[in-house]
């Protein structure tokens, strides 16, 4: 593989690790500071894709589809959590994930029942199209570099709410100790309702910046879900940093990975072969990853400490 494929396939990976902390950073706080299983979470990240293309589609305009979106990703996870969660909160974590397991099959059908089964598009602005060269003979989309800096502001301003806010330091404590907040006369109903809110919202955003690179149909939260968990394991529940960096690290892993190893097994297994083993060994990387810091921090690489 050469440096300049090499270097195009690691700011993918940076394009995936940042949409990916999108989601996962509104799901470690609803496990951390809640402790409940929100498996319906890769749902809200579908809806904002579906509501992005729905409302470029009416309106004509990414940015004015965009805070649109994100208004209707709110108000959508308000009502779950209004309707639904929050009679799930003091059952066991086998209830819930039934319980949010069904929703998932609701919305689903929802989805399709509103926007059909064929997949929809969300063309990437004007504004945003084309290309910039990196290096020279190196074009790489603007709207992708648009994604990761997105991501990153996004990061930056989520962590200096949590770390420098009072609502933040609520939120840590919440995920520290959630009864010891209760007991000092914190309304716990509102924060988790503002923490479930926000958690909607960033995967909501996800979910309209990446429609116009992915496709977007009905069920296509489930992958990222399950990236999300890899991501909020490895990086420790509950901890905003874990998440930023872990996200990285496996989007990152995820996009080499699959981009290399079938070049590294053809050192020892003929072109056929090597494809196939290289695409089933790429798959399972980011597992790979996660069991081996669970070996070695079974808390995670950045948990929140106890109080």
């Amino acid at each position: 593989m050469s440096g300049t494929l090499l270097l195009v396939q690691a700011l993918n990976g940076l394009q995936l690790g940042v949409l990916l902390f999108l989601v996962a950073a509104g799901l470690t706080l609803v496990f951390g500071v809640m402790d409940f299983i929100n498996l319906a979470h890769g749902v809200q990240y579908m809806l904002g894709a579906y509501l992005g293309a729905h409302f470029a589609a009416v309106m004509g305009s990414f940015w004015l589809a965009l805070p649109l979106a994100l208004l209707g990703s709110l108000a959508i996870g308000l009502l779950l959590e209004v309707l639904v969660f929050r009679h799930l909160y003091a059952r066991d974590h086998l209830a819930q994930v039934l319980a949010t397991f069904g929703v998932i099959l609701v919305l689903n059908q929802g989805v399709k029942a509103v926007w059909g089964t064929a997949p929809r598009e969300l063309p990437v602005p004007a504004l945003l199209d084309g290309g910039i060269t990196i290096m020279p003979g190196l074009q790489y989309p603007v709207f992708r570099i648009a994604i990761i800096a997105a991501g990153l502001a996004t990061a930056g301003l989520l962590w200096l709410v949590v770390e420098r806010t009072k609502v933040g330091m609520l939120i840590r404590a919440g995920a520290t100790n959630p009864r010891m907040v209760a007991a000092l006369g914190v309304d716990v109903r509102r924060l988790f309702t503002l923490v479930f809110a926000t958690g909607a919202m960033l995967a909501g955003f996800a979910g309209v910046m990446a429609a116009p690179i992915f496709s977007v149909e009905p069920g296509m939260g489930d992958t990222v879900l399950i990236l999300a968990f890899v991501v909020i394991v490895i990086g420790g529940i509950g901890s905003i940093r874990g998440a930023f960096i872990a996200a990285l690290l496996v989007g990152l892993i995820d996009t080499l990975g699959r981009s290399l190893m079938p070049d590294l097994m053809r050192l020892v297994l003929d072109a056929s072969s090597a494809r196939q083993a290289g695409a089933a060994i790429a798959s399972m990387l980011v597992y790979v990853a996660m069991a081996a810091v669970l070996a070695f921090r079974p808390a995670g690489l950045f948990p929140v400490r106890g109080g």
